[in-house]
């Protein structure tokens, strides 16, 4: 059988099968079934092709696919939207931009600004400073910004500020405290960087086999994960591999 004929019959049935799952209009199979590659092409172009348009996970691409082609693009066009209104909500959306970029100064700045007025004490903007100023290096002020959002808001909760905290006190080599914080976003993080930094750091001081015990537990829970929660840990999935066969038996 040709190879063209062949691959008209996958898209056909391709085709109606995603028609009948979806509920599509009855006349579709028909269309497909007599149209061969243009009745596929009309199907995709009439009702597959807007659905992608408008789905979430398209955008997402689309959206990382422009960052990659050019990083500083929203970075611009942000900017231009706070220099005609100097907004909190401009800040912070350029803020944020900054952090996805490493831009770390410029987002201490901005946070810095907007840490004023009514909101001279927001987690949110606290926990944006803090990061910022870990990725600058500053430890020292990223702890202290970090203990001051939860002196002033004690019911805020967290889980990458927690972790961000735990990184801070193990790069200012404060490594006990930073196991206790290790210890409980093992059970509370919802992913598994947390668990591999605690393994990490255990390794790192020669506890070795409570290391090999946490890599262990992370590939016991790769086993039994969904598969779009093994998607979405797979960097942390596979360096616990690496990582637990480097500290053998």
């Amino acid at each position: 059988m040709p190879v063209l004929a062949v691959l008209s019959i996958i898209l056909q049935i391709a085709c109606i099968t995603h028609a009948v799952r979806s509920g599509r209009v009855q006349y579709w199979p028909i269309i497909i079934l007599i149209g061969s590659f243009v009745g596929c092409l009309a199907y995709f172009l009439v009702e597959i092709l807007p659905e992608l348009r408008n789905s979430r996970t398209a955008k997402r691409v689309v959206a990382n696919v422009a960052r990659s082609i050019d990083p500083e693009k929203r970075k611009r066009e942000i900017t231009a939207q706070l220099d005609i209104a100097d907004t909190v909500q401009n800040r912070v959306r350029l803020a944020e931009e900054c952090l996805q970029l490493g831009d770390w100064q410029n987002a201490r700045m901005l946070y810095e600004r907007c840490l004023s007025g009514p909101y001279a004490d927001d987690p949110n903007f606290l926990l944006g400073r803090a990061r910022a100023e870990n990725g600058l290096g500053l430890f020292e002020q990223a702890r202290a910004t970090l203990e001051y959002l939860i002196a002033k808001n004690p019911d805020y909760r967290s889980n990458d500020g927690h972790l961000l905290y735990a990184t801070t006190l193990e790069a200012l080599g404060e490594s006990d405290k930073a196991l206790d914080e290790y210890r409980v976003l093992e059970l509370s993080f919802p992913g598994e960087e947390a668990r591999i930094r605690y393994a990490r750091l255990l390794a790192k001081l020669g506890r070795v086999r409570e290391a090999r015990e946490t890599y262990e537990g992370i590939l016991k829970r790769e086993k039994t994960a969904p598969a779009y929660y093994r998607r979405k840990e797979r960097e942390f999935f596979d360096a616990a591999k690496k990582e637990r066969a480097a500290l053998g038996d």
